[in-house]
């Protein structure tokens, strides 16, 4: 399994801080949001390799950061040729970028967006697809109208198999809200280069689930814990702080 994470864009809600930093790197009370990501899939036996999708603004950021690294498992980083928010390729674009470039076709792909801080592990999510053999999809109760609104939206059955994804509803059918973490089984993977050519909105993860339903199984796995967005200026002093 290989581990994918898109950590390409320009978090431009926290400009300054990140006009010329990446987010992923930020430090929070002491450890970057990547390293915090990393040092959790890091200890996950299944993963293999971990696969940073960069743009090329913050490249160099992303190269020092993986050669003072110590991790166990491989790190590559790939450049994803955008140099600022208006050209930017998008999640799903970057995803497919890795896939071409590393030729990956042939593994498991967990998808990990590089901007949350989490209170648990990846381990469980691992542990639940070799459970159901598919593809899988987080998910986490939603209480708030209007936060569902702002996200990713699915239904699923009494087995936990999605019937329907919504991406930023008007009128969300459920109160299951989907944060950015994918695993895509082998089989799969070249669904997503489909859905990209057939025209699937390219800047949300959530936007591939949309297409890829018609072709493939996927199940849901409740986030047994909390996520953290840090999104605003505001959200980050008060986050580290």
């Amino acid at each position: 399994m290989k581990n994918v994470v898109l950590a390409a864009g320009y978090a431009t809600r926290l400009y300054p801080i990140t006009e010329n930093f990446p987010k992923p790197l930020l430090d929070i009370k002491g450890v970057s949001i990547l390293d915090r990501l990393i040092s959790d899939t890091d200890k996950i036996d299944e993963i293999d390799e971990h696969i940073i999708v960069s743009n090329n603004k913050y490249l160099p950021h992303f190269e020092k950061w993986a050669e003072a690294s110590n991790y166990k498992k491989n790190i590559s980083i790939i450049d994803d040729g955008s140099s600022k928010n208006e050209n930017r390729l998008g999640a799903v674009k970057d995803l497919l970028l890795a896939i071409e470039k590393k030729q990956l076709y042939n593994d498991n792909l967990l998808v990990i967006a590089a901007d949350n801080v989490l209170t648990f592990s990846f381990r469980g999510f691992v542990d639940y697809f070799k459970e159901k053999q598919t593809s899988l999809i987080m998910t986490y109760y939603e209480p708030e109208f209007t936060s569902l609104q702002r996200s990713g939206v699915i239904s699923f059955n009494e087995e936990y198999r999605v019937l329907e994804m919504q991406e930023k509803p008007l009128e969300p059918k459920s109160n299951y809200a989907v944060p950015p973490f994918y695993i895509y089984k082998r089989s799969d993977v070249q669904f997503i280069r489909e859905c990209v050519y057939e025209g699937c909105n390219t800047d949300a993860p959530g936007n591939l689930t949309v297409k890829m339903l018609s072709k493939t199984i996927i199940h849901a796995w409740q986030m047994p814990g909390k996520r953290y967005d840090i999104g605003t200026l505001d959200g980050y002093f008060n986050f580290c702080f």
